[in-house]
């Protein structure tokens, strides 16, 4: 937009100038061509004065006041008698007929002429002048002075070039002004654009209107902030609904469970055994359910990262989950760089998000196979990878597996919120979560987190 309101305030200035410069530099070129016109047809007037006697007497005029304005002026000076036949040329030989030349046809005819010509033979631009020479009302003969307007033409050419420069420095100068003016104007709206990218990403933290911006715009801006505090509010009422809900469901459920065991535990038929066990069973899974929505509602509230060494926790992590990859006969392989590989995480987002996604991979993996974790160093961010060799997922279910409660195969135990905990904790911290299809064929997920101290 900034760039629309330049060009457009630009387009205005080179219109202007153009209404002015055009019609001033036309004035001034006519102008001076006058004032040539008017000079030339002075000194062809007192010539034509000077040489009135000699024609009128029939005697051979003196050339030598013809030569001597020629020399001083750069003129041509042609002297031709009644019948138009030249008594005097500065240029060429005397003699020749001239009355075939419009401007001397009318001199002889008593009137004056003027204007201008191009010349093939000098390949330049001539100005003429031809006045009769008379008295008493007879006509005796005529003079004619053609000057070179090359002198003209330079002035002219010197002040459409001044003109030029004088529209340059006011092109230029109005470029800096309309560029200022330009983002003053459009610095409200970059500001709004900022906080509504901002407000996309999840952040809903609201900032005091730009004073100098226009009412409309500062309007918009109240009404984008009131958006944003309803909306936070809305959010935050959310999380904590589903915080408290998954809270309380989790007492009567384990009393629940606990119930059906000790019946379980009594004796009875065959048949109340298994439905005995396979309450149980939903019961662990409503339990595992309600677990799953108390830590995806804690992973969306706002908190403040802290730093942890990621080496470290991954290790730990790792390490903790050794004994269930070993009931699955998985390998968990664990590699990291030398020291510590400090990120900035929201707490306890990291371990949530190393067992969610360590859990998934040792469930995905077939026996016999291999779990990876790799931590890599960067520089403003770090990253981590847990690969598996599973059967992997294709790009469309790529595309769907962080959405919340998906799962690609429903049979299989699970909530399907593991993925989509990880990737709002891996937000939540500034970082980002990917996935893509691992080196030995299963799936890849990777976490970005940022360094202490670089912007997200």
């Amino acid at each position: 937009m900034t760039r629309r309101l330049l060009l457009g305030y630009l387009t205005a200035v080179v219109i202007v100038l153009l209404v002015l410069e055009v019609p001033l530099a036309i004035f001034y070129q006519q102008r001076e061509t006058g004032r040539l016109t008017v000079d030339v047809e002075r000194d062809a007037t007192a010539l034509a004065a000077y040489y009135e006697e000699p024609l009128e007497q029939a005697t051979p005029p003196d050339p030598t006041p013809a030569y001597a304005y020629a020399k001083r002026t750069g003129a041509r000076v042609v002297v031709v008698d009644k019948t138009g036949t030249s008594l005097i040329d500065t240029a060429g030989p005397t003699g020749r007929d001239f009355s075939t030349r419009s401007e001397i046809r009318t001199a002889l005819g008593g009137a004056r002429a003027d204007g201008t010509r191009h010349s093939d033979t000098l390949n330049t631009e001539l100005l003429y002048v031809a006045v009769p020479v008379a008295s008493g009302g007879k006509m005796f003969g005529a003079v004619r002075l053609t000057l070179d307007t090359e002198e003209v033409n330079a002035l002219v050419h010197g002040y459409w070039l001044g003109l030029v420069g004088v529209a340059a420095v006011v092109l230029i100068a109005m470029a800096g002004i309309g560029w200022a003016l330009a983002r003053s104007v459009t610095r409200p709206l970059r500001r709004l654009n900022a906080e509504a990218a901002r407000f996309a990403t999840g952040d809903l933290t609201t900032t005091e209107p730009d004073p100098g911006a226009p009412p409309e715009i500062a309007a918009l801006g109240a009404t984008m902030n009131t958006m944003a505090q309803r909306l936070e509010r809305l959010l935050a009422e959310h999380r904590e609904f589903v915080a408290d809900a998954s809270h309380q469901l989790r007492t009567p459920l384990t009393a629940l469970r606990l119930r059906l065991e000790n019946l379980q535990s009594s004796s009875g038929p065959p048949a109340e055994e298994d439905d005995l066990t396979a309450a149980i069973e939903e019961t662990s899974r409503l339990a595992g359910l309600v677990g799953d929505l108390l830590q995806f509602a804690r992973a969306e509230e706002s908190a403040t990262p802290e730093t942890v060494d990621l080496v470290q926790l991954a290790a730990d992590r790792v390490d903790t989950w050794s004994a269930i990859a070993d009931v699955a006969d998985v390998t968990l392989d664990f590699s990291s760089p030398n020291g510590t590989v400090l990120v900035s995480a929201v707490p306890g987002g990291v371990e949530q998000i190393l067992d969610n996604l360590i859990d998934n991979a040792i469930t995905a993996a077939p026996p016999g196979t291999h779990v990876s974790v790799a931590v890599v160093r960067g520089r403003a961010k770090h990253h981590f990878t847990i690969a598996d060799e599973g059967p992997g997922l294709s790009d469309d279910l790529k595309a769907r597996a962080l959405d919340r409660f998906w799962r690609s195969d429903y049979s299989e135990p699970g909530s399907g919120l593991g993925l989509p905990i990880a990737y709002a904790l891996a937000r939540a911290s500034g970082g980002s979560l990917r996935l893509q299809d691992s080196p030995a064929g299963g799936l890849a997920v990777i976490v970005t987190l940022p360094a202490p101290g670089s912007r997200s």
